[in-house]
């Protein structure tokens, strides 16, 4: 699996945990910036690991901020992004299994690095369960094209 990875200014020290946590798990990763805590704009990392993801240059994507609203906001713009802002174990498990979640986003000021780790390796370990969960994935698919210009 290939993972794409990228942050604002306010989820840059969580970024490098995760960076160092997928090295240890042997996760094939780019790093798609920003390379320090200087302040950036978030839209502008959500949507490369948006494009990264929905080109099928990589499997997954993480995009981190401080809270994760807006970097996920970015990401779900770009068609074929289904980005998950997850808090917890759980919801990191569901957003894979239920709706096929490709871009993972988590809030540096909202969670700790442990929690943090802890639901990436649920999310990049968690199948998408398809069935009927395909159905309501393929109508997210269908919105998305109805609006699209």
């Amino acid at each position: 699996m290939k993972v794409v990875i990228a942050s604002d200014h306010g989820g840059y020290r969580l970024k490098q945990e995760i960076i160092k946590h997928l090295e240890n798990k042997n996760v094939e990763y780019e790093d798609y910036g920003t390379f320090s805590d200087e302040s950036v704009d978030y839209p502008d990392y959500g949507e490369r690991v948006g494009e990264a993801v929905a080109s099928g240059k990589f499997d997954r994507g993480i995009v981190i901020c401080g809270t994760g609203i807006g970097i996920s906001i970015a990401a779900n713009k770009v068609p074929g992004v289904r980005a998950a802002l997850c808090g917890d174990c759980f919801s990191a498990k569901a957003s894979r299994e239920h709706n096929d979640a490709n871009v993972l986003a988590l809030g540096e000021r909202v969670i700790g690095v442990e929690l943090a780790k802890m639901i990436v390796d649920i999310w990049l370990e968690t199948e998408f369960l398809g069935g009927r969960h395909e159905r309501r994935v393929s109508k997210i698919s269908a919105i998305e094209e109805k609006y699209a210009k």
